[in-house]
């Protein structure tokens, strides 16, 4: 069979790599995959047990021979096998055979070095990729909400994920400033865990600390303040305890956090050239990735930045369906593949 043929019939897909979900939209068929990045592996052999939601209900539950791996940190790899491991399951998952895969488009930080670049690449082609490219995340997102990046408009989208904040200015099919930095969901999951040890000498596992941010957590005074009960283990006595918790609470533990994004946006705010600030002025800062859904968000980055803020529509799958654009519509962003091609 010729390669011609074989391209004719190849799949081609765009990946979400994130630290805390991974998503995948397979061209024609839309998003297939949108599940926690973590795989469990068998001590002794390295088998796989579990990918995903199956693995994310493994986490702290497991015994020796059983090890639950989360192979992305701060939006890069950190495992780079248990990464490639992960994308092939992923992609099973999706339903596409890996001798079809064709091209690959694959979200990273704006930030990323050459070196960390390089390990997405070979995971990438390593799952069966022929060609792979690199997208830088805030480009993705833009994308895939639906601005129009090719105008000559600024654009500033703030991209909150698990492991990086993304704050782009975009214009003319390019990025004109990006401000990349590792505080986002997961660090404000670790500043709940620090919280409860400091306050109420109680240990909580990562995924209960993700429980309690969703539940009550909150960037802006709530008008009527939320209260949640929480287990762990008491430092001192060493036994199982339940206190209750109110929201109030959480957003002190998560401010420090949260105002290190807002610093960040004022900060590219600053760096953009004035031009492209006063149609930011008009338009506004879009919010998308996970760290969008925390409630208030939105409210907090307007009273910190006297701008309007709008959350993206599925804030989500707002990257992975930039990626879906890309590869939907070649033609259109031929412009962007190839600076991507140069480099993200």
């Amino acid at each position: 069979m010729s390669f011609s043929f074989l391209n004719f019939l190849s799949t081609d897909i765009g990946i979400d790599l994130g630290t805390a979900n991974s998503l995948i939209y397979v061209k024609g068929k839309g998003i297939t995959v949108n599940e926690p990045s973590i795989i469990a592996l068998e001590d002794s052999s390295d088998r796989v047990i579990a990918v995903g939601n199956a693995a994310r209900q493994m986490m702290g539950r497991t015994h020796q021979e059983i090890h639950t791996i989360r192979p992305l940190k701060d939006g890069v790899i950190a495992d780079f096998e248990a990464t490639e491991i992960m994308i092939r399951e992923m992609i099973k998952k999706a339903n596409i055979n890996r001798m079809m895969i064709g091209r690959i488009v694959v979200c990273v930080p704006s930030g990323v070095t050459e070196v960390e670049k390089r390990a997405v690449r070979d995971a990438a082609e390593r799952s069966g990729a022929r060609e792979t490219m690199l997208v830088a995340e805030a480009m993705a997102a833009a994308i895939g909400v639906g601005l129009d990046i090719h105008e000559p408009v600024g654009n500033m989208v703030v991209d909150i994920g698990g492991g990086t904040s993304e704050i782009a200015v975009i214009s003319l099919s390019g990025i004109v400033h990006h401000n990349s930095i590792r505080i986002a969901g997961d660090e404000m999951n670790q500043s709940i865990i620090q919280y409860f040890k400091k306050n109420y000498n109680l240990l909580i596992g990562e995924k209960t600390a993700e429980e309690i941010k969703c539940e009550v957590g909150s960037a802006f005074a709530l008008e009527e303040e939320l209260e949640t009960t929480v287990k762990g283990r008491d430092l001192i006595d060493g036994i199982p305890k339940t206190i209750t918790i109110g929201s109030s609470e959480i957003r002190d533990a998560l401010d420090e956090a949260i105002m290190a994004i807002v610093d960040a946006v004022k900060l590219s705010l600053e760096r953009t050239p004035p031009e492209l600030a006063s149609d930011i002025l008009d338009r506004g800062i879009i919010l998308t990735g996970g760290g969008a859904l925390l409630r208030r968000l939105d409210e907090r980055l307007r009273h910190e930045t006297s701008m309007a803020v709008h959350v993206a529509e599925d804030p989500l799958t707002c990257v992975v369906r930039g990626c879906g654009r890309i590869l939907d519509e070649p033609e259109r962003f031929e412009k962007v593949l190839l600076k991507q091609r140069r480099g993200v």
